[in-house]
């Protein structure tokens, strides 16, 4: 089942589905720190989308966390990946909005600084890095709403989710929020 709003001239979807079929212009991974690859969306991108990514992730060496750097899509149908890292959650006090927010904002900015129309987003945070997936939902859907009230550079968000439990509590929030 796919929800969707439009904000201006973007549109919003919710949707289930592997991010690493989508062809967006770009996918967001859900990286860590060291762009070192790994489990989860991150190690399924990697294995996706070749050794091109990787070798372009070793020569930017890392990313802060609620940064984003961008790579080729390498064998993905998406041109780019634009990596992310969320913050591990740690109780909710120790900024862990913030840097989740800014995660999902810094990717749009810098989608629209490269002109790309469609980003593909995972759920951040909300595997191993253990984020409260209501609060994460409603995180992720206000900034992306927020960013598309301000900006007309973006004409789809996806937010897909491949779990249908994560996808579930998605729409929820997305129902409150639209």
């Amino acid at each position: 089942m796919i929800m969707e709003t439009n904000i201006h001239q973007t549109r919003i979807q919710i949707v289930s589905g592997d991010i690493t079929l989508e062809n967006t212009d770009a996918i967001v991974n859900a990286a860590n720190s060291r762009l070192a690859g790994g489990g989860g969306v991150d190690g399924a991108i990697h294995r996706a989308g070749g050794p091109e990514i990787m070798a372009q992730c070793r020569r930017i060496g890392g990313c802060p966390t609620g940064q984003a750097v961008i790579t080729t899509g390498g064998r993905l149908q998406a041109r780019y990946v634009i990596h992310t890292v969320g913050p591990i959650y740690q109780g909710g006090s120790a900024g862990e909005a913030a840097l989740l927010t800014a995660s999902y904002l810094n990717c749009l900015k810098l989608a629209c600084e490269k002109g790309l129309q469609s980003i593909s987003f995972p759920a951040i945070s909300c595997g191993v890095y253990g984020y409260p997936i209501h609060e994460a939902a409603h995180l992720a859907l206000k900034a992306c709403i927020e960013f598309a009230r301000d900006k007309t550079c973006i004409q789809l968000i996806r937010h897909v989710l491949i779990d249908p439990g994560i996808h579930d509590i998605f729409s929820e929030e997305f129902a409150k929020l639209i």
